[in-house]
């Protein structure tokens, strides 16, 4: 049975080889420099090391304007173009008119209808659920995508019996911000419960959204810590993976981050990044966001 491991990154593109605004080289990036040998930026877009391949895709989609995560989301997880199909780029959430399409065409559906076995590994506080109950509907194009559909959402009983990551991966910021008393963890320890949860399902996918957070607000008393947290997460995801039997892609839905100049998106090309037993299948196949989903399918089977 062929595993597939997604890590959505959102808000990471790849940028320009600039030691003042770009934090992947002004901080360094052990993800890019140790496992690829340099950092990607708009001079070289894409790196290939012993089946390792970190490259572009394209998030404008031929829609002027400055990419958004609800079009964006909507392209990755449904495999459409969407800013094409509403005639521009929107977010954070999706468009009303995308929301059918969010509804009936997105990945998790797909797997659920076809009783296959699959993961979203995020969980969601208490608060969460207390917002879904009290009938509100902005929710991202991931939540949206499972709440539409019935798709059982993670709880804080799933983080503890280990089924489940928070969003920050190492449950610090749930401990601080929303008082809960989770242990604490490291990113490898992140990385490998991920790893675990990827082993026993067809599809996995797990969100992290903190980039695109550090991009918007620059809170520097969490800069550092985030930006070294998500470092050590994919680095250990990728050194740790079981590159004969899985499949790992990390995608994204704009760029943000690689440039600290401005706070807002940029249309610099999304960074993506495919290794394991059809790494290189999808280094072929993905040209852009909407190409992502079907690629996806096509190795499942």
């Amino acid at each position: 049975m062929n595993k597939f491991l997604m890590i959505f990154v959102d808000g990471v593109g790849i940028g320009k080889k600039d030691y003042e605004f770009n934090p992947f080289f002004k901080y360094g990036f052990k993800t890019f420099q140790n496992i690829f040998g340099d950092i990607p930026h708009l001079g070289a877009r894409e790196l290939v090391k012993d089946g390792l391949f970190l490259f572009p895709s394209d998030a404008n989609l031929g829609v002027e304007g400055l990419p958004q995560s609800g079009t964006g989301q909507t392209s990755i997880f449904g495999g459409v173009n969407a800013p094409k199909f509403i005639g521009k780029h929107f977010g954070p959430y999706p468009y009303s008119s995308l929301i059918p399409v969010v509804e009936t065409e997105n990945i998790f559906r797909h797997f659920k209808q076809r009783d296959r076995n699959f993961c979203f590994a995020n969980a969601y506080p208490n608060v969460f659920f207390e917002y879904i109950a009290s009938g509100k509907q902005r929710l991202s194009v991931t939540t949206m995508s499972l709440h539409l559909n019935d798709i059982r959402l993670n709880t804080v009983e799933d983080v503890i019996a280990g089924k489940a990551l928070t969003a920050d991966i190492t449950n610090e910021r749930w401990n601080d911000k929303l008082g809960y008393d989770l242990p604490v963890i490291t990113p490898k320890e992140g990385a490998e419960r991920l790893l675990k949860i990827a082993e026993e399902n067809e599809f996995t996918c797990f969100e992290y959204f903190m980039t695109d957070h550090l991009g918007h607000w620059r809170n520097k008393d969490e800069f550092d810590y985030t930006f070294k947290v998500i470092d050590e997460f994919l680095y250990n995801v990728i050194t740790l993976l079981d590159k004969e039997n899985m499949t790992l892609l990390i995608c994204s839905d704009h760029g943000n981050l690689e440039d600290l100049s401005v706070k807002m998106h940029t249309r610099n090309p999304a960074l993506t990044i495919a290794a394991g037993k059809y790494g290189e299948y999808l280094y072929h196949s993905i040209k852009d966001l909407s190409d992502i989903k079907n690629s996806v399918i096509e190795i499942l089977g």
